[in-house]
């Protein structure tokens, strides 16, 4: 049997907000798209939580990051607390609660996710009996609170499991509100479905009850969501551009395992099915240029600038030896959301190991930006946002350089007359990032020649005199 627990729900509208992103909780997601002219190296660098899978990231109202995962021993529900998105991944970890020693919470704990329910923190997690045998996967949720407003000093109990309207294998909840009504949603099997978990959705009438009977999302049918397994779950919720995205993981936990989206307007009933439209393609999916496979159960944040973020877990490969579950290598990782024109959310691809990539366009030219077909860098308007993210790779004497998330062993070079490729790392330059002539903006100068910067140059980049306006970039 399948498992992929965790769905994070994170609104970036007020009419959105999950319990960990509420007046109560968290800060909303979806600020106004702000550039960050900081230097990426001194941001989060990924993965960003090593063998910390399901992962919740949000961003309270006390200013706080939180983090909580399956452990690879699944065995104890874990927190930790940073002021900044990068510092979770050494900050100290609290254990709130370990496995029983018998009883139906003895066994695994999956996919915790943490969330401010009527004034009370409280964990939602999915758990199984031990012994082994079929008994181990009675998967069920349930949840524990805490007695203090600090989740990382009070003390954490059983608060009980949560109520479904039938009893059988469910897992990966979330709970978000809209329009002042809290809902739940979580993957269950169903009798008579032949799937082994399906998405389902419905208002809660307090921690551990619903208050209507739930309605059925979506099936797993298509050929992405039925890959080793029948599987949607995980759902996590984002709120943007007068809509709710709804993602949610599918097919089995190796390199199969990928995103798919539901979407719905924010004005309509978010109880009938038929208002929710869904992907006919993956949304995120293993990616062998970046080598991040199996991306999945996701949830969402804000960085410290406001840009909304995609959390998720994945491999650093492909093959896995025995059973995908008990594999410790699905790694925390963060990356930037885009938007396409029509407002929807463009993941792009998992974008590999390393600082967060940026995307640049000229100071000079806001209507291109900087983009790569194989080896030839290009301005263009239209590229795919996988194109048209570069990261910093940290040199010597405080240099970088630049490098495509598609082409991770290659970086610029500058020929003879100035033109700018991509070479092998081995030959690449190096640049020092410096704040540009105009206000907002960077430039990097040539690290062997102190006098010039990469600028804009029609269709393609060039080195030239660092003075020129077109040596300032938006990156973003």
């Amino acid at each position: 049997m399948n498992f992929s627990l965790s769905r994070r729900t994170f609104a970036a509208s007020a009419a959105l907000l999950p319990i960990a992103c509420s007046k109560a909780g968290d800060s909303a997601i979806g600020g106004d798209d702000k550039t960050a002219v900081t230097d990426p190296l001194k941001g989060p660098i990924n993965p960003l939580v090593k063998n910390r899978a399901d992962s919740q990231v949000f961003r309270h109202e006390d200013g706080n990051y939180y983090l909580t995962g399956s452990v690879p021993e699944y065995d104890r529900l874990i927190l930790r607390r940073s002021k900044t998105l990068a510092g979770l991944a050494t900050a100290e970890e609290r254990v709130l609660w370990r496995h029983e020693k018998t009883g139906p919470m003895s066994g695994f704990l999956w996919a915790p996710e943490l969330h401010l329910v009527d004034g009370k923190w409280v964990m939602y997690f999915a758990a199984g009996p031990s012994g082994g045998g079929e008994d181990v996967f009675r998967i069920r949720t349930y949840a524990i609170v805490c007695d203090g407003a600090d989740p990382m000093t009070g003390k954490w109990s059983v608060l009980g499991e949560f109520k479904m309207p039938w009893d059988s294998f469910n897992l990966d909840s979330t709970s978000f509100v809209h329009k002042g009504q809290r809902y739940f949603a979580w993957a269950q099997r169903e009798e008579g479905i032949d799937t082994n978990s399906n998405l389902y959705l419905a208002p809660m009438k307090d921690a551990l009850t619903l208050s209507a009977e739930p309605v059925r999302l979506t099936v797993p049918t298509l050929d992405w969501e039925t890959r080793a397994y029948k599987v949607a779950e995980a759902p996590a919720v984002l709120v943007k551009n007068g809509r709710l995205f709804m993602t949610y993981s599918a097919s089995g936990t190796g390199a199969v395992y990928c995103l798919g989206m539901l979407t719905i307007d924010e004005n309509a009933n978010l109880m009938d099915p038929k208002a929710w439209t869904k992907s006919q393609k993956p949304v995120f999916a293993t990616n062998v240029e970046t080598s991040v496979y199996g991306p999945g159960h996701n949830s969402f944040t804000v960085d410290e600038h406001g840009n909304d973020i995609l959390v998720y877990h994945g491999r650093d490969y492909e093959k896995i030896e025995g059973d995908p579950l008990l594999n410790p290598d699905r790694h925390t990782r963060v990356q930037r959301i885009y938007y396409d024109a029509k407002g929807a959310p463009d993941f792009g691809v998992p974008v590999g190991n390393g600082a967060l990539p940026e995307r640049f366009t000229p100071a000079v030219r806001r209507d291109v930006m900087l983009s790569h077909d194989g080896t030839k860098l290009a301005l263009a308007a239209n590229a795919p946002l996988p194109q048209t993210q570069f990261r910093e790779i940290a040199g010597a004497d405080g240099a970088v350089q630049l490098s495509p998330i598609l082409l991770r062993d290659h970086g610029f070079k500058a020929g003879q007359d100035g033109t700018v490729t991509l070479a092998p790392l081995g030959s690449a330059d190096l640049f020092l990032r410096e704040a540009g002539e105009a206000k907002g903006t960077v430039r990097f100068v040539s690290k062997s020649d102190s006098s010039k910067a990469l600028a804009f140059a029609g269709d393609t980049v060039k080195l030239t005199d660092k003075k020129d306006p077109a040596t300032s970039w938006i990156a973003g």
